[in-house]
């Protein structure tokens, strides 16, 4: 069948390969896997319990949820029911959900667990318009309207017995211009929105990130992904989730964050979807570990990784090595690199990179042990991959080139402008910030500058919102600088500080766990993260950072003045978006005494 909505996608690989494993996840320990012909059974029972509740083409259904086997299956039940799915970060409080199950006109909610279910019920009656709860861990609830997620299964199969035609009529109806799902941005600007895409808007961009990624390239096809950042989340909805399903992919969801990496090696994945601060952490990681280590084995690792810059020059050209680098190179690996293969299963064939820049030094590392970070850009409202590095066509420091029938051009004032069928419908209920968005020719207006470099790759410069402009009128793009400064071992958060003010300063988190060992190997005693951050031997460690990375920026560039922070900023702590993108009104405002300090006469 010509796949033309995620009905379609669907039902071509569970009708065509019903023998495979679609899903796996963690049971009793171990993980187990669920083959298509199964999935495809409890899809159907699912959906058929949505319509028996009342679910009618576009009625909105909700999740709330981390990611789980349950999720994808509640996700495909409600589009092949006809349905219009709204997620929900699972790390919201209840007046943050309350307000996207109001907004979204969501009639019924599946909710992960009873901390979710907790959280819902306590602003259900502020939502008027919606009647069940599903308890997707099944755990009972005795309250009306709330249900298990194996009642809702029930349910569907008595209703199937009475109506057995009409979920095969719901699914085939669907057409690629109908309205598939409901995501709401991160909100660091006023409330969210829920943006508005089409069957086609995924289908297309699952397609056309195909062609452009995977279509040359010689991998093993039986892929096997890692499901670790939030499916609410469009880059995992899309390139984790309906890329994966389109290409016959396997995928295994992590327990959670905090797993990945022992996950990693029980899953043994072939590629991964995630944003850069798992590459970050990493980097820092390995790097402490090689540099601490001293004697022979330091010497080999910055022996490794001088090989892998030179291979890494040739890559970007294209080409690959030969004569005696070649030779050096097999070393390296078999020496350095294939360590660092064997930490994420040994079998990694790609990883991809999107929600925020990527440091330029962190890509070409990992390019040169041979872990290929394929990194993108998009955002939610455009399905949101716009352009994306390739195997044969891949440049550190660039988010790639634009995908197959996506045009890209630069306004006057350096802003990023995209056109397309990956473009969202709009804004839901919000004509006005539609109107804002996209222009009467069609054009996106993403709200971040940029430019296309000589080659023909995109290169992200920075948030228009988030340009600083000092008191002298000096325009500064704050995230480049961020990442070179979190390449530091010793450095794990930067927020650059300085809008209006008369020069540029940091407010700096430190990687404590690496800092601790260092304190420790220089005999300096300490009680507390706070005290640590005030011993003047560690403010000049850090000063001595910065410096490293204003010996490269212009003079208004440089980071004059820095502060020290005693803890991460977090999703919990209010400074992070669920996509780890710092809120930079909120840390202004929650350290603000700290930052009038830096400006202090």
């Amino acid at each position: 069948m010509e796949i033309k909505t995620i009905c379609h996608l669907f039902f071509d690989i569970v009708d065509n390969y019903p023998e495979h494993v679609l899903f796996k996840y963690k049971k009793d320990g171990v993980y187990v896997g669920l083959k298509s012909k199964d999935v495809k059974e409890k899809v159907r029972d699912i959906a058929n319990g949505l319509i028996s509740l009342g679910v009618q083409p576009d009625s909105k259904v909700a999740i709330i949820s981390h990611n789980r086997v349950e999720w994808v299956l509640a996700d495909l039940a409600i589009v092949t029911s006809g349905g219009v799915t709204a997620s929900i970060y699972p790390t919201l409080l209840g007046h943050q959900a309350a307000y996207i199950i109001n907004d979204s006109d969501s009639e019924i909610i599946f909710v992960e667990n009873m901390l979710q279910f907790e959280k819902i019920d306590g602003v259900w009656k502020d939502c008027p318009k919606l009647k069940y709860i599903v308890v997707m861990d099944n755990t009972k609830v005795d309250k009306e309207n709330v249900m298990t997620f194996d009642e809702l299964i029930q349910k569907g199969k008595e209703y199937a017995e009475k109506h057995p035609d009409e979920y095969k009529n719901r699914w085939e109806s669907r057409k690629p211009e109908d309205l598939l799902t409901l995501i709401y941005t991160s909100g660091t600007t006023g409330d969210p929105k829920g943006v508005m895409l089409t069957h086609s808007n995924l289908v297309s961009n699952v397609k056309d990130s195909t062609t452009h990624v995977l279509k040359k390239r010689a991998l093993d096809r039986n892929l096997v992904a890692l499901s670790f950042l939030p499916l609410s989340h469009s880059l995992e909805r899309m390139a984790g989730y309906y890329l994966m399903l389109y290409n016959k992919a396997t995928i295994a969801f992590a327990e959670s964050i905090d797993t990945v990496a022992q996950n990693m090696l029980e899953v043994r994945p072939t590629c991964m979807v995630s944003v850069p601060r798992l590459y970050e952490k990493i980097y820092a990681k390995i790097l402490d570990t090689a540099l601490s280590s001293g004697g022979l084995k330091k010497k080999i690792f910055l022996w490794a990784t001088r090989v892998g810059s030179e291979v890494v020059k040739l890559r970007v050209q294209g080409k690959m090595p030969s004569g005696m680098l070649a030779f050096k190179y097999g070393l390296a690996k078999k020496l350095v690199f294939s360590k660092l293969k064997e930490k994420t299963g040994g079998r990694m064939q790609f990883f991809i990179s999107g929600g925020a820049p990527l440091g330029k030094e962190i890509a070409e590392f990992f390019l040169a042990a041979d872990l290929i970070i394929l990194e993108g850009y998009g955002l939610t409202e455009t399905s949101p991959v716009i352009s994306v590095n390739t195997f044969e066509k891949i440049k550190p420091g660039t988010v790639g080139t634009p995908i197959p029938n996506v045009q890209v051009k630069i306004a006057e004032d350096g802003e990023i402008l995209c056109k397309g069928p990956n473009v969202m419908k709009g804004y839901y209920k919000k004509p006005e910030d539609t109107k804002e968005a996209i222009d009467p020719d069609g054009w996106f207006h993403t709200g971040d500058i940029g430019l296309i470099d000589d080659d023909g790759f995109l290169v992200i410069t920075d948030r228009k919102k988030e340009i600083i402009v000092t008191s002298g009128g000096k325009n500064v793009a704050p995230q480049p600088i961020e990442n070179a400064l979190k390449a530091s071992k010793y450095i794990t958060q930067a927020v650059l500080i300085g809008d209006k003010r008369k020069y540029i300063s940091a407010l700096i988190v430190p990687d404590f766990e690496v800092l601790e060992k260092w304190a420790k190997q220089n005999g300096i005693e300490y009680s507390s993260h706070e005290d640590l951050i005030e011993k003047q031997v560690v403010k000049d460690l850090i000063a001595k950072e910065i410096e490293k990375v204003n010996h490269d920026l212009a003079r208004y560039e440089q980071i004059k003045k820095f502060a020290l922070l005693p803890h991460e900023l977090t999703q919990e702590g209010g400074e992070l978006t669920p996509t780890l993108k710092v809120k930079r009104r909120i840390v202004n405002e929650k350290y603000k005494e700290i930052i009038d300090g830096l400006y202090a006469e």
